[in-house]
């Protein structure tokens, strides 16, 4: 076994590639094994084909404000209905998710997120 198939793997949904390489090397560097998508329909599409796989992903952690019709709200509400192992970090710097947007057992956080906050998030909705 690999040791990227030892380590729990999070997804990093996020438009802006600047914050989204950031976040996966703070992830990385944590002890996560890291995949990414740029928006909503890629997240599913990749969802998709690591459950086919056999893989897991453990985590998803989204932007709220992405092009191309799924926006991370609608993204969190598709993982937790489809995939309801999986744990949902949401951020946004712009919105603010209203009540119930986020799942149940997700969470939101605010950007500019510190590394503490976003392992601490990461590591407290793992299933």
């Amino acid at each position: 076994m690999s040791e990227a198939e030892t380590r729990p793997t999070v997804l990093v949904v996020e438009d802006d590639a600047v914050i989204r390489h950031a976040a996966l090397e703070l992830i990385a560097e944590a002890g996560f094994a890291v995949r990414e998508a740029c928006n909503g329909n890629e997240a599913i599409r990749l969802l998709d084909a690591v459950q086919e796989s056999g893989e897991t992903v453990c985590v998803v952690v989204t932007d709220i404000d992405m092009p191309l019709g799924i926006d991370g709200i609608k993204l969190a509400a598709c993982i937790d209905r489809r995939w309801p192992d999986i744990g949902i970090v949401i951020t946004s710097g712009k919105v603010r998710p209203a009540p119930g947007d986020v799942p149940t057992d997700g969470l939101f956080i605010r950007k500019p997120y510190t590394e503490e906050s976003l392992i601490s998030a990461i590591r407290s909705v793992m299933r």
